[in-house]
């Protein structure tokens, strides 16, 4: 997700008595995480809101319902994988769409933070500032999503795409009568993709901080190791 600074900088030292938790109470310094972690933020969701930002990358690729997935080998045996992959390709490109709109209630949560969230982070574990995250911004990020996700759907026909695969699948009594919401069930999937992309991230930056800091990094972590 780029660098995802704020974690970086808060966990340069192994531990909170090492880092000095009281030094974060200092104005200079709070502001510098912010600033850094506002940059990180974009990076992250400019790699997830972009052509194959989800399709390409087998992390957070959306696959097919699991109600769906169940029969997608028999209809491909029958020569209807075309309904599977159109579908997958879909819902994916719609996930792409939606995840830009996650910076602004990325960017928020940030300057909302405030020095006892940043101890908070520090004295957690490995993923505490992915959590941070996901507990503030989960359900904002959820209702700006989901409105985005049925626009996109709407411009390929993602109702007639499923109606299609779902219609064959019917035939041989393999799917539900009732289905889940594929709306609501690609903006459930690209929330966890973007959160998943961020815990990878921060469990890489805990594991050798230093060695992905930047000279904002290093700027603010030498105004707090003062």
């Amino acid at each position: 997700m780029g660098k995802f600074i704020l974690i970086a900088l808060l966990l340069s030292l192994n531990t909170a008595a090492a880092l000095g938790l009281n030094d974060l109470s200092d104005k200079n310094a709070v502001a510098g995480l912010k600033e850094a972690l506002v940059k990180g933020a974009g990076n992250a969701v400019g790699k997830l809101g972009r052509a194959d930002g989800f399709l390409g990358n087998a992390q957070v690729k959306i696959p097919l319902p699991d109600s769906l997935q169940k029969m997608d080998g028999l209809l491909r045996n029958f020569g209807m994988g075309k309904y599977a992959d159109d579908l997958i390709v879909t819902m994916n490109r719609a996930a792409e769409a939606a995840v830009p709109e996650a910076k602004t209630l990325l960017v928020g949560a940030i300057k909302n933070m405030s020095v006892q969230d940043a101890k908070g982070i520090l004295a957690g574990g490995n993923t505490a500032a992915t959590e941070y995250f996901r507990n503030k911004t989960s359900q904002p990020l959820a209702e700006r999503f989901l409105p985005i996700v049925k626009r996109a759907t709407a411009k390929v026909n993602l109702a007639q795409k499923y109606d299609q695969f779902a219609g064959k699948a019917a035939k041989f009594g393999l799917v539900d009568e009732k289905q889940a919401n594929l709306e609501s069930y690609v903006t459930q999937k690209a929330l966890d993709g973007m959160f998943l992309m961020m815990a990878e991230e921060e469990k890489n930056i805990r594991a050798d901080p230093m060695g992905q800091a930047s000279k904002l990094l290093s700027k603010v972590f030498g105004a707090i190791g003062k």
